[in-house]
């Protein structure tokens, strides 16, 4: 079975000083790629390095809703500019209101110049929303970039909003958490086998609330795709990884 995570922290202080066994796991459990995404500019490096250290290992260069409010964004996407080569998407980035209600406009402004950016370098996206959904979705399509090369990761809106994001053309990633919340369990009946992919978000939201969640544990996420739409694990884990190819290869 050929597995992927699209979206990881290896670069987590509780993954770093273990990631080579992780990655040892992780490949195997099957995983054949590895999505490192970063948050911010010491994040980013770090993600990039891993890239080369691992050959199952990808990344995603980021910023974070929250950290970009920290940091010169155009700065940092210049520092970009010097290495696309080096990653296959600009993750992790997007909207986040819960915690910020005071500079929601300066977030969207750096969500504009990501989004501009990704269009520029046809780049594929990986996008947190966070009681932001609608603004998120609605700036997405407003881009003009490809919405069948985004990918909405963890995505908690409501049923309306994952209907108008999939019938646009755009992916969503799901986690181990699944096995324990409902809501995942919906955004899949409710989109395409030819829309879905699986992620982590290690160390966070994993199948228990003990154990620290790890790329390994993709086939959690494997398992219950296949129980609710009724296809056999290897089918769902083959679509998936065609999924991949067409979005990151």
């Amino acid at each position: 079975m050929i597995l992927v995570d699209v979206h990881t922290h290896l670069d987590h202080p509780r993954m770093i000083t273990d990631v080579q066994r992780i990655v040892e796991r992780a490949r195997k459990a099957g995983v054949k790629r590895i999505i490192s995404n970063g948050s911010e500019p010491a994040s980013n490096r770090k993600v990039l390095q891993l890239a080369k250290q691992y050959d199952i290992v990808r990344c995603a260069v980021g910023a974070y809703p929250i950290d970009a409010l920290q940091f010169d964004l155009n700065k940092e996407i210049t520092s970009w500019s010097r290495c696309k080569e080096d990653f296959v998407a600009l993750g992790e980035v997007g909207l986040d209101y819960l915690y910020d209600k005071e500079r929601q406009e300066e977030q969207r402004a750096n969500f504009a110049k990501i989004l501009a950016t990704a269009k520029k370098w046809d780049k594929p996206l990986i996008v947190h929303t966070r009681k932001a959904e609608e603004d998120c979705i609605s700036m997405i399509l407003d881009s003009g970039i490809d919405p069948t090369k985004t990918i909405l990761h963890c995505f908690m809106g409501r049923k309306t909003l994952v209907k108008k994001a999939a019938e646009a053309g755009m992916n969503f990633s799901i986690p181990p958490i699944i096995c324990r919340l409902d809501h995942f369990k919906m955004v899949v009946r409710e989109v395409n086998i030819n829309q879905l992919f699986t992620e982590t978000d290690a160390p966070f939201l994993g199948p228990d609330r003990e154990t620290r969640n790890e790329p390994a544990f993709v086939k959690t996420v494997i398992e219950e795709i296949a129980a609710i739409k009724g296809f056999a694990q290897e089918e769902v884990a083959n679509a998936i990884f065609m999924n991949y190819q067409r979005v990151f290869e």
